[in-house]
């Protein structure tokens, strides 16, 4: 995708979030760190401008809620040898009552969005959790479903999706990162 392709998706899944949650005065945009926090604020202010209305807005870290921190994997997780990089919790808000939207860059096994529930719930209980993900690349280990998907790309296990952004990479664009042949 590029930076035009995925501002047009954006503005897409902005709208399909205020249809379905027309009524929502409780509804909180909250995006995962690292690339999920960027698209979430991106996300937010989007919903602002279609919307008509301020929705809360925030961003969740997840480090201490992973299961798969300091193993190593075919999944490339982080090795023993390095420490996680905690960036901190954002909630200005209350999320007890709350229609929570989780906002993510890639939804692969599943496992991210199965610590940021554990996370949210540990803050309170929300009345209701949805998942906007930009790019779902399937391989699904847990069963979680995104309500919202700017865009489905089938992948093979050792291909990898890599979403850039200009807050951290420089460049706006999604692409295809292939294994290399063995």
């Amino acid at each position: 995708m590029t930076a035009e392709q995925m501002s047009r998706t954006m503005t897409r899944l902005a709208h399909e979030i205020i249809e379905k949650n027309p009524d929502a005065d409780d509804l909180a945009i909250v995006g995962i760190h690292t690339r999920g926090a960027f698209l979430g604020e991106r996300l937010h202010k989007l919903l602002c401008e279609a919307g008509g209305c301020a929705y809360a807005a925030g961003n969740l870290d997840i480090t201490f809620y992973r299961d798969d921190v300091g193993e190593h994997s075919k999944t490339g997780v982080l090795p023993m040898t390095q420490a996680p990089v905690v960036k901190g919790t954002e909630l200005p808000f209350a999320v007890e009552g709350a229609t929570i939207i989780l906002v993510d860059d890639v939804l692969y096994t599943g496992r991210t969005i199965r610590a940021a529930i554990d996370a949210i719930f540990d803050l309170g209980r929300p009345a209701e959790v949805q998942l906007a993900v930009l790019v779902d690349r399937g391989h699904r280990v847990l069963p979680i479903r995104p309500d919202f998907v700017g865009k489905n790309v089938p992948t093979a296990q050792r291909e990898r999706i890599s979403v850039r952004m200009p807050e951290s990479d420089g460049v706006e664009e999604v692409v295809l990162v292939r294994a290399p042949s063995a």
